[in-house]
């Protein structure tokens, strides 16, 4: 039998016109990829994940020849193609993984393996992806060289089974948590080959030596040896970062630590949150180790909560690090004086410098929810840190020491008062570009106005939870600042309060801080302060003399000071203290020059508390009052004391200040009487009040007799109650308060009765809510330049008969104005601010205004801001919108304004089109509508991308085709008095992410626009249509005003043949409706 014929499929023949046959095959598509040689796949395959290629293998065999071929020389393979935040491909199993390695016995590094869920152990019978089974497969490349993983327990097996193989990129854990999970463990060999680790909540028991760690990243951290750094010591250490984790609490054991840390010569960024390492110890590593290189490098230093730092500690380290130093965040136990007077005597420069943090406080600690014990049960430091007690000559002495600083944070000082003051002609601040202030509570708010007036460069200020608005109420029954008998900051923070006198200083009541009763001063012989001041003072001069090496600086002022706390600055100040004398009938100003900074301790608060309580037991059966004068100054604290007795024949009130602050007397001769009830104490009493010969001023204003001003916060405003009162004003009488003065019992109403009111003397101290009535200005005259005009803001009297901060209260917001002018100011973020106005005086390169949950923000004032164009309103209760939308709308049209509001109540949306369509405002408007809950941004932050567009359009037909312009004059405004106001208003609605919006403007081109088709320069790789988002120009190709006005030329020709102008610029207002329930949605974009 010969051979098989091959079968033959015959083609149909077609003869031809001219008699010649054609042969017709079906037409099938060109496979070009096919044609290409297994070389140029294998090119093409280095640009594709892997994921891609391994699909290649099912398509055909060239194919499936090209992938083996470039697998077999491929030497890195990325399994999570470039994306290591991502996981792996699902589906492996070991005996795949296997499969998949042993094609590539070349393989040199492996990145992104990222398994989502890893077995520990193999199980018989059953095929699942396993650590044992990962090892398996890893061992079959022989010229594996490094693995890129963030699996812990992998990582651990990776070390103890092929030692040699190194750990690529950074090693993040993806499973940490607080608190530390038990099953998060990983144990470090010293043999470790890795570069970069960060653990976050894992349990590790120590911190080896490991000479290749560049790195090293600890959050949440649990240490579980008792010596975890006995053998610490990583050489090529840059980075070194320990925030929260559970430690030794010895101190001592922390020594191996940072002898470890001033080994690594290249050390660059230190970082140290809730360490309790012993105070004093790196000051002594310092000088050990600093003429050998250690800390030399460092550019960043950070201290948060460390509970045994000490001024040397910090003073040291940064004085070391000068040359590269450009970071600086420090806790709020150093934000002190003394800190940058030792760095000024130092007389370093740092020329690279440009961020500092001053109070800083770690993230995890201010949205933490646990309370203090229980994060000390999950083995974090025992620590609580009080405010920053660093004063405005603190902050002075800043730019002195870092002149070239940009970037300056300040969190919770309260004892700043004048930001003016700042300024000087050594500290001009030439170079800060962006200022942060967050609860600096004491910070006035006409001083803060001027200076930023002041700084030449300043681009960027956020404002958090500042000029809070003083509580409603609290004056009309006499309580202190609506915080009931808190302890003032100055006392809490057991720290020295260092102010001069042109601060005036008032330290206000905060309402994160322990509600104790403040204690009064214990009655003490004035002169016997003054000589022990005095003494203090020539001792501080003799230690100012001697002449040091800059090193030694912050030591050396450590050492006569207690605790290492370091004394504040040279004895260029003067302390004025208050004397009242029998004799006379003015007070009698003393100056001296004490520089001993007060430093009050909590055993001193309970002494003082202690004789307070004895001496008011002593004197109640007399009916003597004994009231304290305390003046705290620069120095030390001058006590007078002055009798009731003495009181009534001289005149002389006192009054005292707030755990610190200027003393201020009141002079006044009494004539007339008034009967009033006094409701702390129930009994009758007669008060003795006018104008006397000497001068004294009632009624609303103030003596100025001692030319010492009482500061009073951001208020601005302050008065003394007249001492005669009528009945209904009676309830503002500054009454008792407990811890503040002896409270009388009823019983003693015989005494009491029979006692004049000279014996009444005001026993809390002033601040912002009793001082509201006055139209005097708290700051002196010489403090601000005359030529600034002070918002004085006279406050409607009320008739005072409620008893309780809970009664009704009818009373208007205080009006606090803040006031911009700057050259240079790009933008502004307000949130938790008290402010009621925000006036732009004169910002020509201002863009953007940012407020948010500023309860009474209400009313928007532009003089001068040519360029600003982005409003963001959120969560602001009493915002006038009709008022803010005038005045933006008002402001020239040189740019496109989008408005986003966030109101928390309905809005009358016919009247808000009638506002905006109808008013004389020369722009194309839209209002859109959004109803997204929780908030939905896609729309806003489409909006900007095209609203320009928009805008550019009509532009380029005015310039350059002769398109009429239209106008909006108020002659125009009466012309069209009705809907719909000469303009060609319609609606667009849709739904994004399911939540409806709805669009009403009178936009040119917008509608021609999003109904046309597609065109040549169309992207589908972005995800936006007009199901998703209004408008969306890149799907349809309409990139520029160019493109555009090819597809619009009809709408073009019909709006010059009817003669319809249109406007150069538009504005969108943006209105987010989730808020309208009065209740505010969490959001994280904002």
């Amino acid at each position: 039998m010969g051979p098989r014929r091959k079968a033959t499929k015959l083609q149909p023949a077609v003869v031809g016109s001219g008699g010649v046959e054609l042969v017709l095959r079906p037409s099938e598509p060109k496979d070009y990829i096919n044609e290409l040689s297994h070389e140029v796949l294998c090119h093409i395959f280095r640009y594709l994940p892997m994921k891609d290629i391994m699909c290649m293998e099912c398509l055909s065999r060239k194919l499936r020849e090209a992938v083996t071929l470039y697998l077999r020389v491929v030497k890195v393979v990325d399994l999570c193609a470039g994306r290591w935040w991502e996981y792996m491909p699902s589906g492996f199993t070991d005996s795949s993984f296997l499969l998949l390695l042993k094609k590539m016995p070349d393989l040199e590094q492996l990145y992104g393996l990222h398994p989502r869920y890893l077995e520990r152990r193999r199980v018989r019978g059953y095929e699942a992806f396993s650590i044992p089974g990962v090892l398996e497969a890893l061992q079959v490349c022989p010229n594996l060289l490094g693995v890129e993983t963030s699996h812990l327990e992998l990582v651990e097996a990776i070390w103890n089974y092929m030692p040699q193989v190194h750990i690529l990129g950074k090693f993040r854990n993806r499973n940490g948590a607080f608190p530390i999970p038990a099953e998060n463990k990983l144990t470090i060999p010293i043999t470790a080959k890795i570069q970069t680790l960060h653990l976050v909540g894992v349990n590790v028991p120590e911190i080896p030596c490991v000479s290749m760690l560049r790195h090293l990243y600890l959050k949440w951290v649990r240490l579980t040896k008792p010596q975890p750094f006995k053998d610490f010591l990583c050489v090529s250490l840059r980075t070194f970062v320990m925030r929260n984790c559970a430690g030794p609490t010895n101190s001592l054991k922390y020594v191996p630590l940072v002898t470890g840390l001033a080994s690594a010569r290249n050390l660059e960024q230190l970082e140290l949150v809730r360490v309790p390492f012993l105070g004093g110890l790196i000051q002594h590593v310092v000088e050990d180790s600093w003429r050998s290189g250690g800390f030399r490098n460092l550019h960043t230093i950070v201290f948060g909560a460390c509970k045994n730092a000490l001024e040397v500690d910090l003073g040291y380290l940064i004085i070391t690090a000068a040359r590269r130093l450009h970071e600086l965040r420090i806790q709020p136990s150093l934000t002190k004086d003394g800190v940058f007077s030792a760095l000024k005597m130092a007389e370093l420069e740092f020329p690279q410098f440009e961020t500092l943090h001053l109070g800083y406080v770690d993230e995890f600690l201010l949205q933490c929810k646990m309370s203090h014990p229980e994060l000390v049960k999950y083995g974090l430091a025992d620590v609580i840190e009080n405010p920053g007690i660093i004063t405005d000559i603190g902050i002075k002495v800043v730019n002195e020491v870092f002149t070239n600083i940009k970037y300056l944070l300040i969190y919770n000082c309260p004892h700043l008062h004048n930001p003016h003051h700042w300024i000087t002609d050594q500290s001009r601040w030439s170079r800060l570009v962006d200022l942060t202030l967050v609860r600096c509570h004491a910070i006035k708010l006409e001083s803060f106005s001027q200076f930023i007036e002041l700084l030449p460069s300043l681009e960027f200020i956020c404002l958090d939870q500042m000029f809070r608005e003083p509580p409603k109420g609290c004056a009309r029954v006499g309580l202190s600042a609506g915080t009931g008998i808190g302890v003032s900051s100055a006392l809490v923070s057991n720290q020295n309060s260092n102010n001069d006198n042109d601060n005036n200083n008032n330290h206000h009541h905060h309402n994160n801080e322990a509600n104790l009763p403040p204690a009064p001063p214990p009655v003490n012989n004035i002169n016997n302060n003054i000589n022990n001041n005095n003494q203090r003072q020539q001792q501080q001069q003799h230690n100012g003399k001697s002449h040091l090496h800059s090193y030694s600086v912050v030591q050396q002022q450590s050492q006569h000071s207690s605790k290492g706390k370091t004394p504040l600055r040279r004895s260029n100040n003067v302390a004025v203290s208050v004397a009242v004398l029998v004799d006379q009938t003015k007070p009698q100003v003393l100056e001296s020059s004490c520089e001993k900074s007060c430093q009050v301790t909590s055993e001193q608060i309970k002494a003082d508390m202690k004789a307070a309580a004895d001496n008011s037991r002593r004197t109640s059966g007399k009916g003597i009052a004994t009231e304290t004068v305390e003046t705290t100054a620069d120095s030390g604290t001058v006590r007078g004391t002055g009798s009731a007795g003495a009181t009534a024949r001289t005149g002389v009130r006192p009054v005292t200040g707030s755990g610190g602050g200027c003393g201020r007397t009141v002079v006044a001769t009494n004539h007339r009487a008034t009967a009033t009830t006094d409701r702390a104490t129930g009994t009758g009493r007669t008060n003795d009040s006018t104008e006397g010969p000497s001068g004294a001023q009632t009624g609303d204003s103030c003596t100025r007799e001692t030319g010492l001003r009482h500061s009073s916060g951001p208020a601005c405003v302050d008065s003394l109650e007249p001492r005669g009162a009528a009945v209904n004003n009676a309830s503002r009488r500054p009454t008792l308060l407990t811890g503040q003065g002896e409270r009388q019992p009823a019983g003693s109403g015989s005494q009491q009765g029979q006692a004049s009111d000279e014996d009444f003397i005001p026993r809390r101290p002033l601040t912002r809510s009793c001082t509201r009535m006055s139209s005097d200005s708290l700051i002196s005259e010489t403090d601000l330049p005359s030529a600034r005009p002070r918002v004085a803001v006279r406050r409607k009297r009320m008739a005072d008969k409620s008893t309780s901060t809970s009664d009704p209260v009818t009373e208007d917001d205080h009006v606090q104005i803040l006031s911009l002018k700057s050259k240079n100011l790009v933008g502004i973020t307000l949130t938790n601010c008290g402010i009621t106005d925000l006036v732009l005086k004169d910002c020509p390169k201002m863009m953007f205004i940012h407020a948010t949950r500023c309860r009474v923000l209400k009313q928007l004032r532009v003089e001068s801001a040519p360029i600003v164009n982005r409003f963001d309103y959120a969560q602001c209760k009493k915002l006038d919108m009709e008022q803010v939308l005038d005045q933006i709308l008002r402001m020239p049209p040189e740019r496109n304004r989008i408005i986003y509001m966030r109101p928390m109540h309905q809005i009358d949306s016919v009247a808000l089109e009638r506002q905006l369509f109808q008013g004389p405002y020369p722009y194309h408007i839209a209002i859109v509508h959004e109803f997204s809950n929780p908030p939905n941004i896609r729309n806003k932050v489409r909006i900007r991308s095209w609203m320009d567009t928009i805008a550019n359009i009509s532009q380029e037909l005015i310039k350059y085709e002769f398109f009429p312009e239209a106008t909006r004059t108020e002659e125009d405004v009466k012309k069209y008095p009705k809907y719909p106001w000469g303009r060609d208003i319609y609606t667009l609605e849709g739904v994004v992410d399911g939540a409806p919006y709805s669009m009403v403007t009178d936009f040119p081109w917008l509608r021609t626009l999003r109904a046309a088709d597609p065109n040549s320069f169309a992207r589908y790789d972005f995800e936006d249509d007009e199901s998703t988002t209004i408008y969306a120009p890149r799907r349809k190709g309409q990139l520029s005003a160019d493109i555009c006005m090819e597809t619009i030329g009809e709408e073009i020709s019909e709006r010059r043949q009817s003669k319809r102008g249109v406007f150069q610029r538009v504005v969108v207002l943006f209105l987010h409706h989730c808020d309208t329930p009065g209740e505010p949605v969490e959001d994280d974009y904002i």
